[in-house]
Protein backbone atom coordinates (compact mmCIF):
# COMPACT_ATOMS: atom_id res chain seq x y z
CA UNK A 1 0.00 0.00 0.00
CA UNK A 2 2.85 2.41 0.69
CA UNK A 3 4.47 1.94 -2.58
CA UNK A 4 1.20 2.51 -4.46
CA UNK A 5 1.02 5.44 -2.68
CA UNK A 6 4.87 6.67 -3.37
CA UNK A 7 4.61 5.75 -6.93
CA UNK A 8 1.19 7.62 -7.76
CA UNK A 9 3.38 10.77 -5.75
CA UNK A 10 5.56 9.78 -7.88
CA UNK A 11 3.80 9.75 -11.17
CA UNK A 12 1.95 13.26 -9.79
CA UNK A 13 5.71 14.82 -9.58
CA UNK A 14 6.38 13.64 -13.54
CA UNK A 15 3.16 15.06 -15.03
CA UNK A 16 3.91 18.36 -13.00
CA UNK A 17 7.86 18.68 -14.50
CA UNK A 18 6.60 17.25 -18.01
CA UNK A 19 4.00 20.09 -18.18
CA UNK A 20 6.22 23.34 -16.75
CA UNK A 21 8.72 22.15 -19.59
CA UNK A 22 6.01 22.23 -21.76
CA UNK A 23 4.98 25.44 -20.69
CA UNK A 24 8.87 27.06 -21.26
CA UNK A 25 8.94 25.69 -24.47
CA UNK A 26 5.85 26.98 -25.76
CA UNK A 27 6.99 30.17 -24.09
CA UNK A 28 10.03 29.87 -25.65
CA UNK A 29 8.04 29.19 -28.96
CA UNK A 30 5.83 32.99 -28.86
CA UNK A 31 8.85 34.52 -27.50
CA UNK A 32 10.56 33.74 -30.59
CA UNK A 33 7.51 34.65 -32.77
CA UNK A 34 7.52 37.09 -35.37
CA UNK A 35 4.92 40.11 -34.72
CA UNK A 36 2.26 38.95 -36.84
CA UNK A 37 2.19 35.20 -34.41
CA UNK A 38 2.81 37.06 -31.48
CA UNK A 39 -0.32 40.02 -32.10
CA UNK A 40 -2.31 36.23 -32.69
CA UNK A 41 -1.64 34.89 -29.37
CA UNK A 42 -2.17 38.39 -27.63
CA UNK A 43 -5.59 38.17 -29.24
CA UNK A 44 -6.69 35.58 -28.70
CA UNK A 45 -5.36 35.46 -24.47
CA UNK A 46 -7.46 38.88 -24.89
CA UNK A 47 -10.33 38.52 -26.41
CA UNK A 48 -11.13 34.60 -24.34
CA UNK A 49 -10.55 36.83 -21.06
CA UNK A 50 -13.05 39.49 -22.45
CA UNK A 51 -15.69 37.32 -23.22
CA UNK A 52 -15.53 34.76 -19.86
CA UNK A 53 -16.51 38.51 -17.87
CA UNK A 54 -20.14 37.43 -19.78
CA UNK A 55 -20.11 33.33 -20.18
CA UNK A 56 -17.69 30.41 -18.89
CA UNK A 57 -16.42 29.56 -21.97
CA UNK A 58 -14.85 25.59 -22.76
CA UNK A 59 -11.30 26.80 -23.86
CA UNK A 60 -11.02 23.28 -25.83
CA UNK A 61 -14.53 23.69 -27.59
CA UNK A 62 -13.82 27.83 -27.86
CA UNK A 63 -10.43 26.52 -29.79
CA UNK A 64 -12.62 23.88 -31.80
CA UNK A 65 -14.64 26.58 -33.08
CA UNK A 66 -11.81 28.93 -33.95
CA UNK A 67 -10.03 26.27 -35.77
CA UNK A 68 -13.17 25.12 -38.22
CA UNK A 69 -13.92 28.92 -38.38
CA UNK A 70 -10.45 29.10 -39.87
CA UNK A 71 -10.63 26.59 -42.02
CA UNK A 72 -14.41 26.90 -43.15
CA UNK A 73 -15.85 23.58 -41.96
CA UNK A 74 -18.45 23.93 -39.71
CA UNK A 75 -19.94 21.11 -37.61
CA UNK A 76 -22.84 22.81 -37.16
CA UNK A 77 -25.38 24.13 -39.56
CA UNK A 78 -25.55 27.93 -39.76
CA UNK A 79 -28.94 28.11 -38.61
CA UNK A 80 -27.98 26.43 -35.56
CA UNK A 81 -25.13 28.40 -35.32
CA UNK A 82 -26.64 31.51 -35.34
CA UNK A 83 -29.59 30.17 -33.13
CA UNK A 84 -26.79 29.25 -30.38
CA UNK A 85 -24.98 32.68 -31.22
CA UNK A 86 -28.60 34.56 -30.40
CA UNK A 87 -28.98 32.77 -26.99
CA UNK A 88 -25.17 33.33 -26.10
CA UNK A 89 -26.15 37.24 -26.42
CA UNK A 90 -29.31 36.98 -24.47
CA UNK A 91 -27.53 34.78 -21.63
CA UNK A 92 -24.51 37.94 -22.09
CA UNK A 93 -27.31 40.90 -21.72
CA UNK A 94 -29.05 39.05 -18.59
CA UNK A 95 -25.41 38.41 -16.59
CA UNK A 96 -24.93 41.77 -17.65
CA UNK A 97 -27.92 43.20 -16.11
CA UNK A 98 -27.67 41.15 -12.98
CA UNK A 99 -23.89 42.14 -12.81
CA UNK A 100 -24.89 46.39 -12.71
CA UNK A 101 -27.54 45.47 -10.71
CA UNK A 102 -25.46 44.55 -8.08
CA UNK A 103 -22.56 47.11 -8.16
CA UNK A 104 -25.39 49.36 -8.55
CA UNK A 105 -26.93 48.15 -5.24
CA UNK A 106 -23.23 48.52 -3.64
CA UNK A 107 -22.52 51.87 -5.11
CA UNK A 108 -25.90 52.89 -3.82
CA UNK A 109 -25.16 51.94 -0.20
CA UNK A 110 -22.06 53.30 -0.04
CA UNK A 111 -23.43 56.56 -1.26
CA UNK A 112 -26.35 56.87 0.89
CA UNK A 113 -23.74 55.94 3.80
CA UNK A 114 -21.54 58.56 2.83
CA UNK A 115 -25.44 61.25 2.48
CA UNK A 116 -25.73 60.44 5.58
CA UNK A 117 -22.91 61.06 7.46
CA UNK A 118 -22.15 64.14 5.13
CA UNK A 119 -25.19 65.99 6.28
CA UNK A 120 -24.32 66.46 9.98
CA UNK A 121 -21.41 68.22 8.52
CA UNK A 122 -21.66 71.69 9.17
CA UNK A 123 -22.69 74.11 6.88
CA UNK A 124 -24.32 71.02 4.66
CA UNK A 125 -27.94 71.50 3.73
CA UNK A 126 -30.15 68.52 2.77
CA UNK A 127 -32.93 69.05 0.85
CA UNK A 128 -36.91 67.30 0.71
CA UNK A 129 -35.29 65.83 -3.11
CA UNK A 130 -32.27 64.17 -1.22
CA UNK A 131 -29.99 66.78 -3.00
CA UNK A 132 -27.33 67.99 -0.81
CA UNK A 133 -25.55 71.25 -1.04
CA UNK A 134 -23.17 73.91 1.28
CA UNK A 135 -22.18 77.39 0.17
CA UNK A 136 -18.73 78.70 -0.48
CA UNK A 137 -19.70 82.03 -1.63
CA UNK A 138 -23.03 83.51 -2.07
CA UNK A 139 -23.52 85.59 -5.54
CA UNK A 140 -25.88 88.59 -5.84
CA UNK A 141 -26.58 88.44 -8.80
CA UNK A 142 -29.86 87.13 -11.00
CA UNK A 143 -31.37 83.29 -10.18
CA UNK A 144 -31.32 81.62 -13.47
CA UNK A 145 -34.26 79.83 -15.04
CA UNK A 146 -34.49 76.41 -16.07
CA UNK A 147 -35.09 77.97 -19.74
CA UNK A 148 -32.06 79.97 -19.11
CA UNK A 149 -28.50 79.33 -20.74
CA UNK A 150 -25.48 79.72 -17.92
CA UNK A 151 -21.87 79.93 -18.02
CA UNK A 152 -20.28 77.64 -15.23
CA UNK A 153 -17.02 76.06 -13.88
CA UNK A 154 -17.31 73.10 -12.34
CA UNK A 155 -15.37 69.92 -11.36
CA UNK A 156 -16.90 66.77 -10.75
CA UNK A 157 -15.57 63.97 -8.55
CA UNK A 158 -16.92 60.50 -6.92
CA UNK A 159 -17.36 60.01 -3.36
CA UNK A 160 -13.57 58.36 -3.01
CA UNK A 161 -12.41 61.92 -4.77
CA UNK A 162 -12.08 60.11 -7.90
CA UNK A 163 -12.02 63.31 -10.31
CA UNK A 164 -13.83 62.24 -13.60
CA UNK A 165 -15.25 65.69 -14.88
CA UNK A 166 -13.65 69.37 -14.97
CA UNK A 167 -13.90 72.76 -17.06
CA UNK A 168 -11.28 74.03 -14.22
CA UNK A 169 -8.71 71.47 -15.87
CA UNK A 170 -9.93 72.32 -19.53
CA UNK A 171 -9.35 75.88 -18.50
CA UNK A 172 -12.56 76.74 -20.11
CA UNK A 173 -15.73 77.22 -18.57
CA UNK A 174 -19.30 75.19 -20.27
CA UNK A 175 -22.21 76.80 -20.99
CA UNK A 176 -25.82 74.46 -20.70
CA UNK A 177 -28.89 75.24 -20.56
CA UNK A 178 -30.08 74.80 -17.12
CA UNK A 179 -32.74 72.45 -17.65
CA UNK A 180 -31.07 69.83 -20.03
CA UNK A 181 -28.07 68.59 -17.70
CA UNK A 182 -28.92 66.24 -14.18
CA UNK A 183 -31.45 66.81 -11.87
CA UNK A 184 -29.34 68.03 -8.84
CA UNK A 185 -28.41 70.42 -11.41
CA UNK A 186 -31.51 71.72 -12.34
CA UNK A 187 -32.65 71.61 -9.04
CA UNK A 188 -29.41 73.63 -7.30
CA UNK A 189 -28.79 75.92 -10.60
CA UNK A 190 -32.21 77.52 -10.03
CA UNK A 191 -31.43 78.30 -6.56
CA UNK A 192 -27.81 79.90 -7.02
CA UNK A 193 -27.70 83.66 -8.06
CA UNK A 194 -24.94 84.18 -10.35
CA UNK A 195 -21.77 84.86 -8.73
CA UNK A 196 -22.39 81.57 -6.53
CA UNK A 197 -20.19 79.11 -6.02
CA UNK A 198 -21.47 75.45 -4.07
CA UNK A 199 -20.65 71.97 -3.56
CA UNK A 200 -23.24 69.67 -4.62
CA UNK A 201 -23.60 66.22 -3.21
CA UNK A 202 -26.17 64.25 -5.43
CA UNK A 203 -27.55 61.03 -4.96
CA UNK A 204 -27.83 58.59 -7.76
CA UNK A 205 -31.44 59.55 -8.64
CA UNK A 206 -30.62 62.76 -9.14
CA UNK A 207 -27.77 61.49 -11.35
CA UNK A 208 -27.30 58.75 -13.80
CA UNK A 209 -29.12 56.36 -11.78
CA UNK A 210 -28.23 52.86 -12.29
CA UNK A 211 -27.34 53.36 -16.09
CA UNK A 212 -24.02 55.33 -15.01
CA UNK A 213 -22.40 57.44 -17.63
CA UNK A 214 -18.41 56.68 -18.87
CA UNK A 215 -16.07 54.86 -17.61
CA UNK A 216 -15.84 56.40 -14.58
CA UNK A 217 -19.40 57.11 -13.07
CA UNK A 218 -20.65 54.03 -12.40
CA UNK A 219 -24.17 52.29 -11.98
CA UNK A 220 -25.82 53.49 -8.55
CA UNK A 221 -23.61 56.59 -7.67
CA UNK A 222 -23.51 59.22 -5.83
CA UNK A 223 -21.19 62.89 -7.06
CA UNK A 224 -19.72 65.59 -5.72
CA UNK A 225 -19.88 68.73 -7.86
CA UNK A 226 -18.26 71.85 -7.06
CA UNK A 227 -20.33 74.78 -8.90
CA UNK A 228 -19.32 78.30 -10.00
CA UNK A 229 -22.40 80.34 -11.85
CA UNK A 230 -20.30 83.03 -13.68
CA UNK A 231 -23.31 84.08 -15.68
CA UNK A 232 -26.67 83.86 -17.76
CA UNK A 233 -25.95 83.46 -21.82
CA UNK A 234 -28.11 86.18 -23.34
Amino acid sequence: MQSTKKWVLTLIMVFFVCFECLAAEEKQVIEKADLEKQISYALGYDIFDKLKENFELDPAFFMMGAMDRHEKQPKLTQEKLEEILMSYQRLARQKQMERIKMEAKVNREEGFKFLDENKKKENVVTLSSGLQYKIIIEGEGPLPKATDTVECHYKGTLIDGTEFDSSYRRGKPAAFQVGGVIQGWIEALQMMKVGSKWELYIPPGLAYGDRGAGSLIKPGATLIFEVEVLGIVE
